[in-house]
């Protein structure tokens, strides 16, 4: 499931094939992005989701070395779930600063309030962070990557078809999504294949 050099393409060779592969990957992410209310995404990663990213990584800094490529792949595979995961990057999302920042400052935690939910089974709530702390004692912040584990007979449902919900239980916000869009569900289920 994990990307390695081979996956990659040259700094050469992605710049003659960027714009059809960014097509491609946008039309993807269609299907992997769930907006949880008015300020709240859940960004759903997968192997192409993180070829990209590390792509324009790449592309950005003009990495052409073995090691270098190396430390990106290794900062960006533990986001690409592993057949009983989903992995997310939560994004709190307000078009103005202030509002943003007041905000970041009343939804401390919203990480961890943050579920999903096969049809006929328990809420699954994120495991957060894991590769660094994003809050303080006075804000979190804007960006989250979230790992929820999935069980078999979960997984099962979810590939004959359940329905899956999504929502966040902070008492500054609160909001849920019963169920999913088809085509959202529909991408997450084949994370399982």
């Amino acid at each position: 499931m994990h990307l390695n050099k081979e996956d990659l393409l040259s700094l050469e060779q992605y710049s003659i094939e960027r714009d059809a592969f960014r097509q491609r990957v946008m039309a993807h992410k269609k299907n992997r992005r769930l907006p949880i209310g008015e300020h709240l995404s859940l960004y759903f990663e997968d192997k192409l989701t993180m070829q990209y990213q590390i792509q324009e990584v790449l592309r950005a800094e003009k990495v052409f070395e073995a090691d270098g490529i190396q430390e990106e792949l290794d900062a960006y595979n533990p986001l690409i779930p592993d057949g009983s995961n989903w992995k997310v990057t939560l994004m709190v999302e307000y078009k103005d600063p202030a509002e943003r920042a007041k905000a970041l400052t009343q939804l401390i935690g919203i990480e961890r309030m943050t579920w999903l939910q096969i049809e006929g089974f328990d809420k699954i709530y994120a495991i957060a962070n894991e590769d660094l702390e994003r809050e303080t004692d006075a804000k979190t912040s804007a960006v989250h990557f979230l790992r929820y584990e999935v069980s078999d007979e979960m997984i099962a449902a979810a590939k004959q078809g359940a329905a899956i919900n999504a929502g966040v239980e902070h008492e500054n916000y609160s909001f849920e999504q019963r169920p999913m869009a088809e085509n959202i569900r529909a991408s997450l289920s084949s994370d399982f294949s």
